[in-house]
């Protein structure tokens, strides 16, 4: 996203001048939210009505008691969108993120149970078991659920260009350019860059490849007006900055449009980011990556729960995977690799063999047809495969043996991608970060495309999970598996 780059300096002092007296663009908010915030509203109402109503079938002695329980209910219905209101969920800023708006419902139900909890210890008066114990929770889980759905269905649509930011961004040329390409490969996140606004001596550089409008650093607000745009994103926060945001933002003031600031952080996000006010300056905290500690052991520990069920589950499946290995293509059933795991240790990695016997030593004379852009090698129609082979990769069915590595405590169930020994010795120090945790069945590099990813992205999902690793994200990406195995995308 758009706090995920480097630090850039924005030009010399000269060119720290916002211009005074530019058109002010007048960016209300767009029509879109108002919809999709009333469409959620409505759903949150007929899910609070719902639970209501089917506490109330189970009590027809409701009216009469002191507080009759549908007058309660009615004003569960009511309060139920009011809080989730409250607690930011129908902020634009939290649309589609994921975790920030699912917190804000989990937190609208927390806040409800209190209320009622508080209501019934205070007054004395019995709401019910089914309202404060069955129904909240219920009609929690549901609105999350509706969140999911409506977050997948506001993807699609920003997929298609609707529902997206128009932005303008501002920075030295290579960040910009770097911003630009994010923000197109990540569609999905509903940014639509109409313009840039970069130094003096990268407009022309800039204007050969970007595709779209460039200005200067002091034409940002007419630049905006004139593309209608919504936002501003400045691709730094350092010191020789601070004037130009400054005033930026002063500029800002009144018009609508909001202001982003990348921190100068690579893969750094979420819950590890925190602003420490001192003495009034706002100050970025940066907490260190966790690699130690309880949740490292919860992780490990769940790791070969899951593993052992898993072996056990899928044992037929395993059978019939090796006894169709054995059947078609002469040679072991198991292919063995050596790996680098965490800290630089070496271990055996195991697989269904999918190649024929001696693919390995067959790598130099396929070399020409490489068609991957760094360590790897990669072919998308590799002879060397048998055709049991091409159908378990397909599936990732070659990879459920690793399972045993998992077992064995040399691989986790998520983390980075396994990498070779000879990819090891050519890492710098940035990407032997990835060494810091096990490496995984399946990770971000998972979802997000495997083969189909140029070896930067996959080194930077790789890092960005090493850098933000929690055991959400962990339950996140294993969720996002199963979908990404279903679509084959990215497998030869």
């Amino acid at each position: 996203m758009l706090l995920d780059h480097t630090r850039v300096r924005l030009g010399s002092a000269a060119a720290v001048q916002v211009r005074t007296a530019p058109p002010r663009p007048q960016a209300g908010t767009p029509a879109w939210v108002g919809r999709y915030s009333l469409a959620l509203t409505a759903v949150e109402v007929l899910a609070a009505a719902g639970a209501g109503l089917i506490v109330l079938a189970g009590r027809p002695e409701t009216w009469s008691t002191s507080v009759p329980l549908p007058w309660v209910v009615a004003a569960l219905v009511l309060a139920w969108p009011v809080l989730l209101h409250a607690e930011g969920a129908h902020s634009e800023r939290v649309f589609g993120t994921g975790s920030d708006e699912y917190r804000a419902v989990g937190k609208a139900g927390f806040a409800l149970l209190a209320v009622l909890g508080f209501l019934t210890y205070a007054t004395g008066v019995d709401l019910g078991r089914e309202l404060v114990v069955g129904a909240v929770p219920a009609l929690t889980v549901v609105t999350l659920l509706s969140r999911v759905t409506a977050r997948c269905v506001l993807r699609r649509l920003r997929t298609r260009g609707w529902c997206t930011k128009r932005v303008v961004v501002v920075g030295r040329g290579t960040a910009v350019l770097e911003l630009v390409d994010r923000v197109r490969r990540e569609h999905y996140a509903g940014m639509d860059v109409v313009a840039l606004c970069v130094t003096p001596d990268d407009r022309n550089r800039v204007r050969g490849v970007a595709g779209v409008p460039v200005g200067g650093l002091d034409d940002v607000l007419a630049v905006a007006a004139e593309h209608g745009a919504d936002t501003i994103a400045v691709t730094s926060a350092s010191e020789t900055a601070a004037e130009y945001l400054r005033r930026l933002s002063w500029q800002l003031e009144g018009t609508g449009i909001e202001l982003l600031v990348a921190p100068g952080l690579v893969e750094v996000a979420g819950p590890r980011l925190h602003i420490r006010p001192l003495e009034g300056l706002p100050l970025l905290t940066v907490e260190q990556p966790r690699f130690a500690g309880w949740q490292r052991v919860v992780k490990g520990t769940l790791d070969r729960v899951a593993a052992a069920l898993a072996i056990v589950v899928l044992a037929p499946l395993l059978l019939g995977i090796a006894v169709a290995v054995t059947a078609t293509s002469p040679g072991p059933v198991l292919y063995r690799q050596e790996r680098v795991g965490v800290n630089g240790q070496a271990f055996t990695m195991l697989k269904f063999r999918s190649m024929v016997v001696g693919a390995d030593r067959q790598v130099d004379a396929l070399r020409a047809d490489n068609i991957s852009d760094g360590l790897l090698f990669k072919m998308k129609v590799d002879p060397r495969v048998t055709a049991v082979g091409r159908l378990l990769r397909r599936l990732s069915l070659d990879e459920l043996p690793q399972l045993f590595n998992v077992l064995g405590g040399s691989m986790s169930l998520v983390g980075p991608r396994p990498p070779l020994p000879g990819e090891v010795a050519r890492y710098d120090t940035s990407v032997s970060r990835r060494l810091l945790v096990k490496p995984g069945l399946t990770g971000l590099w998972q979802i997000s495309g495997r083969s189909d990813l140029p070896w930067e992205e996959a080194v930077r999902l790789d890092l960005r999970y090493v850098e933000n690793w929690s055991l959400a994200m962990d339950t996140l990406i294993l969720a996002k598996t199963a979908r990404a195995v279903l679509s084959r995308s990215g497998a030869y």
